[in-house]
């Protein structure tokens, strides 16, 4: 079973930076797909990033191009997500997601409870 658990959420001014973290603490699957959905109040769930295990094969949405960077820990089934530049339009509870299979949309298999990321104006 997986089990994914976000933190790193909070409050930032625009043009600051928050590093979100997840892990797996399930450790069924070996080498799962990563990344993260955002959905802010009033709009439909986004896809923000996906990674592949090893960072070597990564989908970014083109709000976030060049903002945000995700990264796979060392550990099995962990990910990351570097927000830099943020904007009060990232405003979102964000979700940690994974999946057997390559992803670069839903559905997605599994999903973390959430975690919210504010950024004032």
């Amino acid at each position: 079973q997986v089990q994914l658990a976000e933190s790193g959420g909070g409050l930032v001014q625009a043009g600051g930076s928050l590093r979100l973290s997840c892990a797996d603490s399930g450790r069924t699957f070996r080498n799962l797909v990563m990344g993260w959905f955002r959905q802010a109040p009033g709009k439909d769930r986004e896809l923000v990033t996906t990674s592949n295990w090893s960072g070597t094969n990564t989908y970014y949405s083109d709000s976030v191009k060049g903002r945000f960077t995700i990264s796979r820990g060392n550990a099995k089934n962990t990910v990351y997500l570097q927000m830099n530049s943020l904007k009060p339009e990232d405003t979102a509870v964000y979700y940690c997601v994974a999946d057997k299979g390559w992803f670069t949309s839903a559905p997605v298999d599994y999903w973390g409870q959430g975690t919210q990321v504010t950024v004032s104006s």
